[in-house]
């Protein structure tokens, strides 16, 4: 199923959490992550951060929609760890 999802997933789509709130944007697809580009680090950092595949509801109306509220996935702490 991930593979199906990656699939449909474009460079610069908007990502969204279940509550319809802003997460990031799409950079790329790397293996079983979704990669968001550097403006949208949560942190401020300047970092990308990294959203697990699996955490994916939905594509639609050319957005992506996660399983958990923006908050949720702002905060986790292994979604800015290249190696999680």
């Amino acid at each position: 199923m991930s593979d199906d999802i990656a699939s449909k997933i474009a460079e610069h789509m908007e990502v969204i959490g279940d509550d319809g709130e802003h997460v990031g944007t799409v950079d790329k697809v790397e293996g079983n992550r979704i990669k968001l580009t550097k403006k949208d680090d949560p942190t401020g950092s300047g970092e990308h951060h990294y959203l697990p595949l699996g955490a994916v509801a939905t594509i639609q109306d050319g957005k992506v929609k996660l399983m958990m509220p923006a908050s949720a996935a702002k905060g986790d702490s292994a979604a800015r760890d290249p190696g999680a």
